[in-house]
């Protein structure tokens, strides 16, 4: 009998730390961010602040990779760059406005482009945007090449920013 309840114990604790453990990564940590209607873009020429509609938006504080955003932006600005490598990160199922998976399908079709919105916004990680002809567009951090080398402790690529000291 003893014996059962140990065993029921240790199932009780998984089930109640897996629990805990999905409500922590899948919902704790986001915050919606406030309606904007503007966003500052790089551009060739330099920063641009562009009209926006329809913004919805999650961010965390712990972590630069969890910032997402959906929003419709009417008009592309002169001199936009493009992004090379785009990779769409998964949001949570209840932001259902931003489909990662989608996203790159479409990015690959050609039915979405890909521009850098801001470059190392923060060391190591840059805003990339995802925009249809429609102008439906979508907003996500990515690591860039400084980031990996750097925290992957390998010699940093030509042109990057200093590395801040931790």
């Amino acid at each position: 009998m003893k014996g059962r309840i140990a065993a029921l114990a240790l199932v009780l604790a998984g089930v109640v730390g897996g629990a805990a453990m999905y409500y922590l990564q899948v919902y704790a940590y986001y915050d919606r961010l406030p309606p904007r209607d503007t966003l500052r873009m790089q551009t060739r020429s330099g920063a641009q602040d562009l009209p926006i509609t329809g913004f919805a938006g999650i961010d965390s504080d712990s972590s630069p990779i969890r910032f997402r955003a959906c929003f419709n932006l009417p008009d592309l600005p002169e001199g936009a760059i493009a992004h090379d490598d785009p990779q769409p990160l998964n949001a949570p199922g209840w932001f259902d406005c931003f489909d990662a998976g989608q996203l790159a399908d479409d990015l690959g079709a050609g039915q979405a482009r890909a521009y850098l919105v801001d470059e190392n916004f923060r060391f190591g990680f840059d805003r990339v945007m995802a925009r249809y002809l429609d102008g439906r567009s979508f907003l996500w951090h990515q690591m860039n090449a400084c980031g990996e080398a750097h925290f992957d402790g390998r010699t940093m690529p030509q042109g990057c920013p200093p590395a801040p000291e931790s």
